[in-house]
């Protein structure tokens, strides 16, 4: 019974000791992140070497796992960049992007955790300042919104082609410009719209007055035809045909044959 403390310490003492390793070699990565390596007994960070993945990892107890996020992230970033006339604009824009996790290990090692603000926010500037400084700021303002979105996005993506960082979107959020040059824009934009009203109802009400003019020749041309084709002898042949039609009706008349002008019958009525 003496011997059964002394017999026991030593086996508590393994059992912390057991449970002290495994829980320092037990490394859990959470979902959308991975794991780089660091062998503090070897050579550092492997470049070469996979990440390692989301749930339980075992490492020896020595060594430090640092994790990255390899989900898409998302950088708000506001920028004063000058137009092609010297004018300083201020550009709202959003990124999306994510470390490639292949390259973790080359990341970690060459740019480290802090490769935000090291790669894509410079690169993003730089992008910008240059695309931004082929327009002036009436481009900017209305026609090329799109077109610098897009610029910015293919310049900033090749600038960091062999960062081991990939760029999904840049999106403009915002184009800022100085106020007094905002209001000029607007009332320049509003005079070519009211200009271009103008144009219209011109164009309209010539093509109104056309569509009268060949109604009314229309017409014209009509009654010249038809005057032309009524001779005397047709005119006397209506009337009579006319005097027959009234002859047959029931009304009450008196009809006076070669009495009206030109000898055509003339028909005087009590109605």
């Amino acid at each position: 019974m003496d011997k059964l403390p002394k017999i026991a310490l030593p086996a508590i003492v393994i059992l912390i000791f057991l449970v002290i390793i495994i829980s320092k070699s037990a490394v859990t990565i959470d979902a959308g992140h991975a794991g780089v390596l660091y062998e503090t007994l070897g050579d550092g960070v492997d470049p070469n070497k996979e990440p390692l993945g989301e749930g339980l990892n075992f490492v020896a107890p020595w060594n430090t796992v640092i994790e990255y996020e390899v989900r898409q992230q998302q950088l708000f970033e506001e920028m004063k960049v000058l137009s092609s006339n010297g004018l300083q604009i201020q550009i709202d824009a959003t990124a999306w992007y994510l470390p490639v996790e292949k390259d973790l290990g080359k990341l970690h090692k060459e740019k480290g955790k802090d490769y935000l603000e090291r790669i894509i926010q410079p690169a993003i500037r730089s992008a910008a300042r240059s695309v931004v400084g082929r327009y002036t700021p009436e481009q900017l303002y209305s026609s090329k919104r799109d077109a610098i979105q897009v610029e910015i996005f293919e310049e900033t993506r090749n600038i960091i082609a062999d960062q081991y960082i990939q760029l999904n979107k840049i999106l403009i959020r915002d184009v800022t410009l100085p106020v007094t040059i905002k209001e000029s824009i607007e009332r320049k934009l509003k005079q070519e719209q009211e200009s271009l009203e103008y144009e219209f109802r011109l164009v309209t009400a010539a093509k109104e007055a056309d569509k009268v003019r060949i109604e009314a020749q229309g017409k014209a041309d009509a009654n010249k035809i038809l005057s032309a084709s009524l001779t005397d002898k047709i005119l006397q042949d209506k009337g009579i045909d006319a005097t027959l039609k009234l002859a047959q009706s029931p009304n009450t008349k008196v009809v006076v044959v070669g009495s009206g002008d030109d000898g055509l019958p003339l028909i005087l009525g009590n109605n």
